[in-house]
């Protein structure tokens, strides 16, 4: 009996893992961003975040294997 995976569930999940992963690159700068002299390079580093998150996202959505979504989330140290 073959294993079928459910894509829908998998791009939810590998959803909740790029929000998970996104979290965590914001923490530091999420408190940067309220001190004024730091507060514009932290707004630039969130976008560059954004920026690659969004990125992914889309990749997530548009896979249409399991491969294809593993290739789209964050890497380990990544």
């Amino acid at each position: 009996m073959a294993i079928v995976i459910d894509l829908t569930k998998a791009k939810g999940i590998a959803h909740d893992k790029r929000r998970a992963a996104r979290s965590v690159e914001f923490a530091p700068l999420d408190i940067k961003a309220t001190i004024p002299t730091e507060a514009v390079s932290a707004e630039e580093a969130r976008q560059a975040i954004r920026d690659k998150y969004a990125a992914m996202q889309t990749a997530i959505d548009e896979a249409s294997t399991v491969e294809e979504i593993k290739a789209a989330l964050p890497q380990d140290g990544a």
